[in-house]
């Protein structure tokens, strides 16, 4: 019996689709919050540069 769940288990690829797509989000969600982060700092930097030069 144990060995037949085991075989179910093995041959079922339901569960791996589900995973496959976390990854898949917890990467690009990464990506974006990363990318977001860059600009929003380089942003700051040019619009005090600019400010500054203005004055």
């Amino acid at each position: 019996m144990f060995v037949k769940l085991k075989q179910n288990l093995w041959r079922d690829e339901q569960g791996q689709d589900i995973a496959e797509y976390a990854v898949m989000l917890a990467v690009i969600l990464v990506i974006v919050v990363g990318t977001v982060k860059l600009i929003g700092t380089n942003a700051s930097l040019v619009f005090s540069n600019v400010a500054s030069s203005i004055q």
